[in-house]
């Protein structure tokens, strides 16, 4: 079942349920995938392409969450840290920093990297096959503390 079926039949359920903050989530969503579905005009839309863009959003809600935090709204900063939790439900299951550490590791062996000047290599391998398990600032954080 693809991520737009699956979305089509949560919206369902938060109308029935009348949960306002998933309804509004999930239409996000959905009219973020019909906008990447006409883009490809009619093509069928990737697994990744769909990981990419729950991925996206949920940055920019974590970046909302932050600036509302900072400015004292938290009536804002509430609704977006909801919103963002219903998203994330729909992502693939994260990775612990343990497991991160090890997959970047294995990354760092693979692609022979030594040292810092070699982070652009580890970080194109890393971004491709972390892709939807983990975001990109905590895979380059982790990258960055490995290669020093």
């Amino acid at each position: 079942m693809s991520l737009e079926n699956i979305i089509s039949e949560a919206i369902k359920t938060a109308m029935r349920e009348k949960d306002k903050v998933a309804l509004d989530s999930l239409r996000a969503v959905k009219a973020q995938i019909l906008n990447l579905q006409t883009e490809a005009r009619g093509t069928e839309v990737s697994v990744e392409q769909e990981i990419a863009i729950l991925q996206r959003m949920i940055k920019q809600r974590k970046d909302s969450f932050e600036q509302f935090s900072a400015q004292g709204r938290n009536d804002l900063a509430e609704v977006e840290d909801a919103q963002m939790k219903v998203i994330e439900k729909y992502l693939p299951k994260q990775l612990s920093p343990e497991e991160l550490e090890a997959e970047i590791k294995n990354i760092i062996s693979e692609t022979g990297a030594e040292s810092a000047k070699d982070l652009g290599k580890v970080m194109g391998a890393a971004s491709k096959a972390l892709a939807g398990k983990s975001d990109g600032k905590s895979i380059s954080e982790m990258a960055k503390k490995l290669l020093s």
